[in-house]
């Protein structure tokens, strides 16, 4: 179910914490999933240093929704859930997701895990693979592991050589 006729996305929040209106580039994602300028403003204004804002929340439901009938799903839309989700678990300057849209966000979360581990689950890209692991992760409480899995290997390799004292 699309939430993207309610009137209350103009006045939604983004990362910088003004008022920002993701359903222009959500629309165009609906029509052209990969586009890039679509996905660069909405992971430019969906999160920034660890901020996100209501619109971020509103901005998942509609992306898993777009994202549903993609085999894989982007890589963006995984990361860009996950960086959502960590911030929003555990981050408390950011605020808490608006009673409108909790149920949808929690149906999204349980919708984009579904995908992650279809995607998992068949050949795909190293940046799907690390995205879609961060949901898993997320999605099973596992929030240390979501944050290795969204490291690049060169930094999940630094970080073994440094527990192992090489």
């Amino acid at each position: 179910m699309s939430i993207l006729n309610d009137g209350r996305w103009s006045v939604l929040k983004g990362g910088y914490k003004v008022v920002y209106d993701p359903r222009p580039a959500l629309r165009t994602l609906a029509v052209h999933y990969s586009s890039k300028s679509a996905w660069d403003e909405l992971w430019n204004e969906l999160h920034h240093q660890g901020d996100v804002g209501d619109a971020s929340y509103a901005a998942v439901v509609e992306i898993v929704r777009v994202s549903e009938d993609q085999t894989p799903a982007y890589w963006g839309a995984y990361g860009l859930a996950a960086t959502i989700e960590e911030a929003r678990l555990l981050d408390d300057r950011n605020p808490p997701i608006p009673d409108w849209i909790e149920p949808h966000y929690k149906a999204a979360w349980q919708t984009l895990f579904q995908l992650a581990l279809r995607d998992l689950a068949v050949p795909g890209d190293d940046e799907t693979v690390t995205c879609a692991l961060a949901v898993v992760a997320l999605h099973r409480g596992q929030f240390s592991l979501a944050r290795m899995a969204m490291c690049t290997e060169d930094e999940r390799a630094e970080m073994l050589r440094d527990y192992l004292g090489r």
